[in-house]
């Protein structure tokens, strides 16, 4: 009877013991680039900032999803009036936010109405400039009306800067997030790590992960140490393209290089001389091999573009061609703006595009006689000093926003391009009533950069994903900035 008993008890500690290691893991650590100056994405531009807390811990009235389309969210329906000035947006009911409170159409006027008041601090101000009000018939309804019609108007509002924020929690969300997501909050160790945990009490489909994990990590030996020792589960945008094969022979691992909607630019002061002169903007692109360099700077991976937008985006028009390597005429225009011996310092933050790409451009440059001086900075500076206060000559940067033309329409932002013309094209973009029209515009807008180069455009970002094989989930496209750990989950 003994002997029964202890096999019996043998056999039930087996059966545990079985039964555990079947199960799954339920954690994840996500491998970031980019540690972000702050957790409000309606109050800093830093693509970070969206890559840890867009679907994840901040939802809008709609969003984008991986294809790229908007897809409802914290508003189930919506209708638009025949003069396509009016949006009545259906709230879901029920939704609260991580701290109980409750969300309803108070929220998205306060939500709004913040974004676009004057003392905003959304870096993305201008997406909201079109709406003259928002009104709340009753809480499970708003209505919002537009000072005219706004064709890209419901893409903007699935941008991670118009995500809902509850008023009792606006002023902590930078150090202390709230939002409705399926996860919440726990902890953020400046310089290493934010945490967030699922959130038992979310509306819809719950998280599968109990937990996940941003670890941030500049240096690409040390991140592909991390990706290889298992130290890091996932590393969504790994940037040490030349890896790409030590990972694929991995058995562990599982590499998906996708698109990004990520458009990487040599940004100029076009307000600072002698950036002003369009033949220096233009020879500067001339003397730029972008094949040469997306071969040094990713491998290969990534693709060359003509203008301020990628492949990926709808109504993409290839201007490569605009401006094809040419040392000779990038010195027969600087000779005409009477610029010999010019002299430009390009600021580099931390991301490996920046760093090796600089070192790239600058070797470039020198051919034709440009001396660069190459200043790497912290990506708190970049913000502060470039972003912010148009400090700079030149930098090298990722715009990692979808179909964001409108940036070079506005009255200020930070590469300082003015032109009546673009402005009066966007406009007449933003009042077409078809999809026809839009895409003729969009076009339009596209070549008229190419002409005016404000900037030198370079290539489009590549996704470079590298993670553990059992890992399902992740997204292998990027079409707006976000590590989406909302379907993650590991593999038995």
């Amino acid at each position: 009877m003994m002997n029964l008993t202890k096999w019996a008890l043998a056999s039930c500690l087996i059966a545990a013991s079985l039964t555990t290691a079947a199960m799954a893991k339920d954690t994840i650590t996500v491998g970031q680039v980019l540690e972000p100056p702050g957790l409000d994405p309606t109050a800093g531009a830093a693509a970070p900032i969206r890559y840890i807390t867009y679907g994840n811990l901040f939802e809008g009235l709609v969003r984008v999803v991986e294809d790229g389309t908007v897809k409802p969210l914290l508003a189930e329906s919506w209708t638009v009036s025949d003069d396509q000035k009016t949006y009545s947006f259906k709230l879901r009911q029920g939704v609260k936010f991580h701290d109980g409170t409750a969300f309803d159409c108070s929220v998205v006027k306060f939500s709004y109405e913040r974004a676009v008041a004057a003392d905003s601090t959304n870096a993305q101000k201008g997406l909201f400039e079109p709406i003259e009000k928002t009104e709340c018939p009753d809480p499970a309804t708003a209505v919002v009306t537009l000072k005219r019609p706004a064709s890209n108007f419901l893409f903007n509002m699935a941008w991670g800067d118009a995500v809902m924020i509850a008023p009792s929690s606006a002023a902590a969300n930078k150090t202390k997030p709230v939002g409705t997501g399926p996860f919440k909050f726990k902890e953020w160790a400046k310089g290493d790590k934010v945490v967030l945990e699922k959130n038992a009490d979310y509306w819809g489909e719950p998280a599968k992960l109990s937990e996940v994990t941003f670890k941030f990590i500049s240096d690409p030996s040390a991140a592909a140490a991390a990706v290889l020792a298992g130290n890091v589960d996932a590393f969504p945008m790994f940037q040490a393209a030349e890896l790409v094969s030590q990972f694929q022979s991995d058995p562990n691992l599982q590499v998906e290089v996708g698109s990004t909607s990520g458009k990487v630019v040599l940004a100029l002061n076009n307000a600072r001389k002698p950036f002003d002169d369009v033949r220096v903007r233009q020879a500067l692109a001339y003397a730029i091999d972008r094949k040469a360099l997306v071969e040094g700077t990713y491998s290969g991976f990534g693709t060359t573009i003509g203008s301020h937008y990628s492949p990926v985006e709808p109504g993409y028009v290839d201007l490569n061609e605009t401006y094809p390597y040419d040392p000779g005429k990038a010195q027969q225009l600087l000779q005409e703006a009477g610029v010999q011996g010019l002299e430009i310092t390009i600021m580099l933050p931390p991301p490996a595009y920046a760093r090796r790409g600089g070192e790239i451009i600058a070797a470039m440059l020198s051919e034709v006689g440009v001396k660069v001086n190459l200043v790497p900075i912290e990506f708190a500076q970049w913000l502060d000093q470039v972003f912010k206060n148009s400090d700079f000559d030149a930098t090298i940067i990722a715009h990692a926003e979808a179909r964001d033309l409108d940036i070079y329409a506005r009255d200020k932002y930070y590469f300082n391009y003015q032109n009546p013309e673009y402005k009066a094209l966007y406009k007449s973009y933003t009042l077409a009533s078809t999809e026809a029209e839009q895409m003729d515009l969009i076009g339009q807008l596209q070549r008229k950069l190419a002409a005016d180069e404000p900037n030198v455009f370079l290539y489009a970002l590549p996704k470079i994903g590298v993670w553990n094989k059992k890992v399902k989930g992740l997204w292998k496209n990027m079409p707006v900035p976000a590590d989406d750990q909302t379907q993650t989950y590991w593999e038995n």
